[in-house]
């Protein structure tokens, strides 16, 4: 008899085998309690196993698990609909669920070529928004997400991020800097006739946390208006409270895009995405292109349902907000003087520590360095029951990624543990 195996090409980032879970904790199978700070990758925002989120599911479980909704509709997406759209801003008003954040990303780039009828989509420099063909495509954190299986998707070009770390600059010199880049784009690879849309991540996920500064999405805004194009702005690891706002575009005052991509935190580890726009754009989209056999799934709306009014009843953005500082003061305190790191930054409970020289390329003896560091720290909090994720473009940023219901004593222990893991491997 044959046995099966996981792709060894799957590479756990920590050794741990899940016994069970509850709120900030994870209980591993070697008796040990792991203070979890990566949430599933941004996932369970309501931290593990909410009592209110297990019970919408195992009571829809009992009613109908799966209702194929362009087939029958079912309540839970009728409901989810409806909370969501308390959440969006003024004027967008219709929502196409999907299962994953890249098949959401997916759907808004057909809609805004179908919309505009243009073919040509800009992304950011360090953007991330997922491993499916046309998902990778547009994806710029990094090499690995891409490589191996081109040719890429036709129709894509990047553009600049406003990085003032890396590029030595203070915040509106790079923001100077990278809108005029994207005005020479246009001047010189793309006509704005043919400009569909520009997508961007508010707050960059696998690209480094970097929040985008307000004046550079105010200023691609006023473009993609200006030239008749969609701003899409991709909240899949971003939205629903993780920033400290619901959704993390709130942080530039009045901005409005055209489509909103949601996922991750959404449902509290329920596979459901979405993709959320004004009537009139997503009726643009041709017949049958949107769709999809699980899409909408009646469990997970169900528990997207509970996960809303469990982040509306216990006041789960503002917790992000304050419990988020929080931490980012007691990691620039605690670290304040190690000169492996060059910059600690967060917004609300996205937060974000990065090793060695920004400006180094990769591939330098400084940026090996720096991936080593954010390598051996990540492994160093383990030791210390915490448990990270690495992140950038060259893995040299540790990631930290609390539930929005973490406690302030939470936050405590999960400073001093991650100090101490870094004392471990820099006075090693």
């Amino acid at each position: 008899m044959s046995s099966a195996s996981l792709s060894p090409v799957l590479k756990q980032a920590t050794p741990v085998v899940v016994d069970h879970a509850s709120g900030s904790w994870i209980h591993g199978t070697d008796g040990r309690r792991y203070l979890d700070f990566t949430t599933g990758i941004g996932v369970t925002s309501t931290g593990h196993c909410h009592p209110d989120v297990v019970a919408a599911a195992q009571e829809q479980c009992a009613k109908i698990i799966h209702a194929q909704y362009t087939t029958v509709m079912h309540q839970p997406l009728l409901r989810l609909t409806e909370k969501l759209g308390e959440h969006l801003p003024d004027g967008i008003d219709s929502v196409f669920y999907a299962n994953s954040g890249s098949e959401a990303v997916e759907a808004a780039v057909r809609l805004a070529r179908m919309a505009t009828r243009r073919q040509y989509i800009v992304t950011v420099q360090r953007g991330f928004h997922g491993r499916t063909v046309a998902a990778a495509s547009l994806t710029s954190a990094g090499t690995k997400f891409s490589a191996g299986f081109g040719p890429l998707m036709a129709g894509v070009a990047t553009t600049p991020f406003p990085d003032a770390l890396r590029l030595g600059l203070s915040e509106d010199e790079a923001v100077d800097y990278a809108l005029k880049e994207f005005d020479y784009l246009l001047g010189t690879r793309i006509h704005p006739d043919e400009l569909a849309a520009v997508l961007i991540e508010p707050v960059l996920g696998d690209g480094g946390y970097l929040a985008v500064p307000p004046a550079y999405l105010a200023g691609l805004r006023e473009r993609t208006r200006r030239h008749g194009a969609l701003l899409v702005l991709d909240e899949v690891q971003a939205g629903v409270g993780r920033t400290g706002r619901f959704w993390g575009h709130q942080h530039t005052d009045g901005l409005v895009p055209d489509v909103i991509i949601t996922a991750k935190g959404i449902a509290s580890g329920f596979p459901i995405s979405a993709i959320a726009a004004p009537e009139a754009i997503m009726a643009k989209a041709w017949p049958g292109s949107q769709g999809g056999t699980y899409g909408g799934n009646a469990v997970a709306a169900a528990a997207g349902v509970a996960t809303l009014e469990v982040i509306e009843r216990e006041g789960l953005v503002e917790n992000a907000r304050v419990r988020g500082a929080q931490l980012l003061d007691g990691l620039r305190a605690g670290l304040d003087g190690v000169d492996e790191i060059c910059d600690i930054r967060g917004t609300g409970l996205m937060l974000a520590v990065e090793f060695g020289d920004p400006t180094a390329n990769a591939g330098s003896p400084d940026s090996a360095e720096a991936v080593r560091l954010a390598g051996a720290v990540q492994r160093a909090c383990i030791d210390e029951d915490l448990l990270t994720l690495t992140c950038g473009p060259i893995g040299a940023i540790v990631r930290i990624i609390p539930p929005l219901t973490v406690t302030a004593d939470e936050v405590a222990t999960g400073t001093e543990r991650f100090i101490r893991a870094v004392e471990r491997v820099v006075g090693g």
